[in-house]
């Protein structure tokens, strides 16, 4: 019986069987393996695919984080209004707030109820709508002015259509409706929009533009204006201007 050979360029035993493998440096470059240059790429895309798919979970999950985070606030502000509609005064929703719930505001049509907060700073309208301070209260008149996030709490606004109705509830208990008159997209920089105007009540809603942005915070703004409606609020008189009421009568 023959020595078992050791595994070498000319020849290997395999479980005790020789094998007849020949020589790699005449069979060229392998078939069963790529070339180098062949496998750098395979790395390369693979080391791609991997990054947009680590990218697109992440991004989800920070999706489904503003999300959640939008709606349980809008939870516990909720049961700030509740108190304040009993009388509190600048009820915060939770210990570390530096905001307050001002309104609610009703779309009847889609089924939809949010509260409004002090302030439309970033801090605030990451958990709901916010009125623009040094505008009009809502309900009250004058242009008020609310804010939110096009793909939170204002994504309904790309739904609304002229002779919608909507509703504001003030810390009063007092209801105003509104129907909305206008759309329309116009320059961050418009100040327009917030401009006072005296005798009538009006309620403007803004949000970024356009609402399929890949990116918050572009040039643009959607703007949303609904003016009170001259049947008046449902559970106490709302004051309304002769000029508010030629202008609804115009509609």
């Amino acid at each position: 019986m023959h020595a078992q050979s050791t595994i070498g360029d000319k020849d290997m035993d395999f479980l005790g069987i020789e094998c007849a493998w020949p020589d790699q440096a005449r069979l060229g470059t392998s078939r069963l393996r790529p070339p180098a240059a062949r496998r750098r790429w395979r790395n390369l895309l693979l080391i791609i695919a991997l990054s947009l798919a680590t990218t697109g979970v992440w991004q989800l999950g920070q999706a489904g984080y503003i999300q959640a985070k939008a709606w349980l606030a809008q939870s516990l502000i909720r049961d700030a209004w509740s108190r304040t509609l009993a009388g509190e005064a600048q009820v915060r929703p939770w210990a570390w707030a530096d905001t307050w719930p001002v309104a609610r505001l009703r779309v009847p049509a889609q089924d939809i109820e949010l509260h409004v907060l002090a302030g439309a700073d970033g801090r605030t309208i990451a958990f709901g709508p916010g009125h623009v301070f040094g505008t009009a209260a809502p309900g009250e008149a004058g242009n008020s002015v609310i804010g939110a996030h096009r793909d939170t709490h204002f994504a309904f606004l790309q739904r609304l259509a002229d002779g919608d109705a909507l509703e504001v509830q003030t810390p009063g208990g007092r209801l105003v409706r509104y129907r909305v008159v206008e759309h329309s997209v116009v320059d961050r920089r418009e100040n327009n929009v917030m401009a006072r105007h005296d005798g009538d009540t009006e309620l403007t809603l803004v949000t970024c533009y356009p609402f399929d942005a890949l990116r918050a915070g572009g040039p643009l703004r959607y703007v949303v204006r609904a003016r009170a409606m001259v049947d008046g609020p449902a559970g106490g008189g709302a004051a309304h201007s002769a000029t508010a009421r030629r202008n609804l009568l115009a509609l």
